[in-house]
């Protein structure tokens, strides 16, 4: 049986930073991936935001690691070459009632350690963007857009470059706590057992059923896992807009906003359904649901204007009727296990927050 210190499990883009982090310290690095690709699954299917950390929970690991981590990706990718635009985003109010949350969503963003929102008149709003109907809105500068693609691409190149190596089609089935350390069992065209010292389970919808299989793992310490799909739409006309357009934030969620990929060319999204299946097509039908949502901010949207783009999923830890949840990472301190991190539940913003959530493992993997 070969033996190597650290296994990643998902070579998604938190899995990636992960990777790279570990590597750059100097550790023995393999990165385990069942899919035949960096990033095909979650970390392919999103809206390529770099988010503020405007609307999370005070003190949650969301909101910590989003403004950490979106500071550092900027630098990332200034250093780097990887394409994004710091293009700015508007949280725009359509009805006085949204109008006086404003303040409320500022003071939110404010605790989170978001200084530089500021409120606008519905005058100063359409200086910016002429195409809206609003009733005021605040303006995030932080807010960029990124191309993922080549931003995981860098963490790959990174990672490789300092060391650690990548299989794929190599899902991870079991993991065995032995007494000197752990044996992972490795599928594949070519299965074989490989024992390692540190295992990071960042394997995003696979994480939890991966933790069930060690006998030693505390039940109450697995999350169930739930799938929240997303379906996005994209323009068939130029949109007039140069920065991001978010609505008031709705009950269970942001609400149908605009965002941009690195051209230019809008897209819209998501609204949401709890799924029990990987299904990625896009019902056409659902664009019904769209055109009154967007048309709110947006009232020259032509009919027939959207077409079905993607769809992502998120592996959410929390049921339909919860309205949102955190991160969770835990250690041995957590669990008990010695040489095992677990990472449940990274999704939105799971992007921005990837390089802060690499620095928060790799300081429990050096913590023991």
């Amino acid at each position: 049986m070969d033996h190597v210190e650290c296994v990643v499990a998902g070579a998604g883009v938190v899995g990636l930073a992960i990777a790279r982090q570990l590597a750059d310290a100097g550790r023995e690095v393999v990165v385990l991936e069942r899919e035949g690709e960096i990033g095909t699954v979650t970390s392919s299917r999103n809206s390529e935001v770099i988010h503020a950390g405007i609307y999370y929970p005070r003190g949650s690991l969301m909101a910590r690691f989003c403004v950490e981590g979106r500071k550092q990706l900027y630098r990332y990718c200034a250093e780097r070459g990887v394409p994004h635009n710091a293009c700015g985003k508007l949280i725009v109010a359509t009805t006085a009632t949204e109008t006086e949350q404003l303040a409320a969503i500022a003071a939110r963003a404010a605790n989170n350690g978001v200084d530089d929102l500021r409120q606008l008149s519905a005058d100063e709003t359409r200086a910016l963007e002429p195409a809206l109907a609003c009733t005021g809105a605040l303006l995030s500068p932080s807010t960029g857009i990124i191309d993922s693609h080549a931003y995981m691409l860098a963490l790959r190149g990174d990672a490789e470059s300092a060391g650690a190596a990548f299989a794929f089609h190599a899902p991870l089935q079991n993991v065995a706590v032995t007494g000197h350390g752990l044996t992972l069992t490795v599928g594949g065209e070519t299965p074989m057992a490989l024992g390692c010292k540190l295992l990071i389970n960042a394997a995003g919808h696979d994480a939890p059923a991966i933790a069930r299989t060690i006998a030693q793992m505390p039940a109450e310490r697995v999350p169930t896992p739930y799938r929240a799909k997303g379906s996005y739409f994209s323009c068939a006309v130029r949109a007039p807009f140069s920065r991001l357009i978010y609505p008031v934030p709705v009950a269970g969620g942001l609400g149908v906003h605009l965002t941009l990929d690195m051209g230019g060319a809008a897209r819209f999204g998501p609204d949401v359904e709890w799924v029990d299946r990987f299904d990625y097509a896009v019902d056409p039908q659902r664009a019904a649901q769209f055109y009154p949502a967007i048309r709110k901010y947006w009232p020259a949207l032509p009919d027939g204007a959207l077409i079905p783009a993607y769809s992502g999923i998120r592996p959410k830890i929390v049921p339909p009727e919860v309205a949102s949840q955190d991160f969770v990472i835990e250690g041995p301190a957590d669990h008990g296990i010695a040489g095992l991190i677990n990472l449940f539940g990274i999704e939105s913003p799971g992007l921005t927050s990837s390089l802060a959530i690499a620095e928060h493992v790799a300081a429990l993997a050096a913590a023991g």
